[in-house]
């Protein structure tokens, strides 16, 4: 499969788009007043400690608190970290998975919380955390004790004695390899977790990384030691240099980038970071904007809507609301050949590659369920099921899918790390206020019956002026003029409709007269 990474990078907007074969498959997008904060490190400052939820929110110079959940706080007594040799205070270690592809399988037992949240942190106490989960809506962001710093072969875990490797690396002696290098070539008791890029890396490449990341931790912890809280210690490269970091891998044959500065950091980041990695990197100075050369930017208008059409003629529909994505599997406008059962699987098959294409594209998060079209038959039912868990692995967020109910559902989810796709690019409808529906025409002038009529029971004025939106003076005008003669029937006194261009479909005034409209 051929890989391209497409950069368009500007002043206002980063955008990064990972096309394989020709076809967008991944989206990331920084803007400058939505940077990504994920992975930088805090010196903060706890707030509030919240006994009952076993949380705490901790101050970190952002303009909502973060959230520090108990499961997420090392049992220490020195999390701020003042002196370097802090790493043997640890005595109940746990990895942060953010940034670990498959990562390190601690016991449970390491994992078992034997202490409550009061019982560790104090108010006005400063304490070094991590953003695990950036702000979302009205919530802030989420943070975490468990330190990650992930290089290009490697993540630095400071705060356990730990070395993993990823599960992606399948073969045993190269494992076996891994891990011995690093066992016996860290220079302090950090953990480590091995990458998948790390396979087949030569030795010298890997002690680099490792030598470079506990530098840079040595830096955090100098940075903590002589800054005042709240402060930034450390933020993750931009979002361009993590795409080159954390996407490239041996398929990707070529970077393509439309900014000269842009295309010297990448150029300069693999000579540093990737010195062996044998990749094309490209400055694109064609005329046209770089993701209408790509034939990008339709592919995501087309991942804002919430239909989607098959190649067959079915189509799905994906709906997002507060608690979970919806996707609903339809046959559309295809009859098939043979018979009912045979027709609805090849739409539900066709269906579960389009599912993991969007899922993947439009980054959707959380619990999803999907709404496939019925089958009888148990075996094409497994089937689906195989093939949605196939075709779900080329996703390096992870994943978990339960199997397929009797009503036809599947229930999955998907790691929340960004932002999904339409709440980078959309923001709710002013008119709708989310809904996604108007009240109709009608509503709104039989809405304006019943509230001129409730009105006008403490009304002495001589007439009513009713102001609406234009395409409702219309309606009251021709098509729904019957209501002038139920209202004026009803308050005998006359009624005048002021149409007001500025006014939203579904708002509307009545204003009490005190003489009558003729005489105006």
């Amino acid at each position: 499969m051929e890989k391209e990474l497409i950069i368009n990078a500007s002043l206002h907007e980063t955008r990064v788009a990972l096309l394989e074969n020709g076809v967008l498959a991944e989206l990331f997008i920084e803007r400058g007043i939505d940077e990504n904060i994920v992975g930088s490190i805090y010196k903060g400052k706890i707030q509030r400690v919240l006994p009952g939820m076993q949380a705490a929110f901790v101050e970190i110079g952002l303009e909502k608190a973060a959230f520090l959940y108990v499961d997420d706080v090392l049992h220490t007594e020195n999390l701020n970290l003042e002196t370097e040799d802090f790493i043997d205070q640890f005595d109940d270690p746990e990895a942060d998975e953010s940034f670990i592809e498959s990562g390190a399988e601690l016991k449970e037992e390491e994992r078992e919380k034997d202490f409550e949240i009061q019982h560790v942190l104090t108010q006005g106490q400063d304490i070094v955390v991590q953003v695990s989960k950036g702000p979302v809506g009205s919530k802030g962001a989420r943070v975490t004790t468990h330190i990650s710093i992930p290089g290009r072969y490697l993540v630095l875990m400071p705060t356990i004695d730990h070395i993993g490797v990823s599960r992606r690396i399948g073969d045993a002696e190269e494992r076996d390899r891994l891990r011995k290098l690093l066992e016996n070539g860290r220079n302090n008791n950090y953990g480590f977790i091995l990458r998948t890029a790390a396979e087949g890396v030569d030795d010298d490449a890997l002690l680099r990384e490792m030598n470079f990341l506990e530098k840079l931790w040595k830096s955090v912890v100098e940075k903590n030691r002589v800054k005042e809280a709240p402060a930034c210690l450390h933020k993750d490269l931009s979002v361009t240099l993590r795409a080159v970091r954390d996407l490239l891998t041996h398929e990707v044959n070529k970077v393509v980038i439309d900014i000269k500065d842009g295309y010297k950091a990448v150029k300069n980041f693999l000579k540093k970071h990737m010195v062996d990695f044998p990749v094309e990197v490209d400055l694109f100075q064609g005329k046209e904007p770089i993701f209408d050369a790509y034939n990008i930017e339709g592919d995501i208008q087309r991942a804002l809507k919430n239909k989607v059409w098959l190649k067959s003629g079915g189509y799905i529909i994906i709906e997002h609301t507060e608690a979970l994505v919806a996707i609903d599997v339809n046959t559309g406008r295809y009859v098939g050949k043979h018979n009912f059962e045979e027709t609805i699987l090849k739409t539900n098959l066709e269906a579960v590659k389009e599912i993991a294409y969007q899922t993947r594209l439009r980054n959707l998060c959380g619990i999803i369920i999907i709404d496939f079209i019925d089958m009888e038959n148990t075996s094409n039912q497994e089937r689906v099921f195989n093939a949605l868990k196939d075709a779900l692995k080329k996703d390096k967020t992870k994943t978990y899918v339960l199997p397929m109910t009797d009503l036809g559902l599947i229930q999955m989810t998907r790691k929340r790390e960004r932002k999904e796709l339409n709440k980078t690019l959309c923001e709710p409808c002013p008119y709708c206020e989310g809904r996604g529906f108007l009240n109709s025409g009608k509503t709104i002038c039989y809405n304006i019956v019943r509230d001129v009529k409730r009105k006008s029971v403490d009304m002495t004025g001589e007439s009513f002026t009713i102001r609406c939106n234009t395409e409702i003076a219309e309606l009251l005008h021709g098509e729904e003029s019957k209501v002038f003669n139920i209202i004026e029937e009803f308050i005998q006194k006359p009624v005048v409709v002021y149409p007001v261009a500025s006014y939203h479909r579904e708002q509307f005034d009545i204003v009490e007269n005190l003489r009558t409209p003729y005489s105006l």
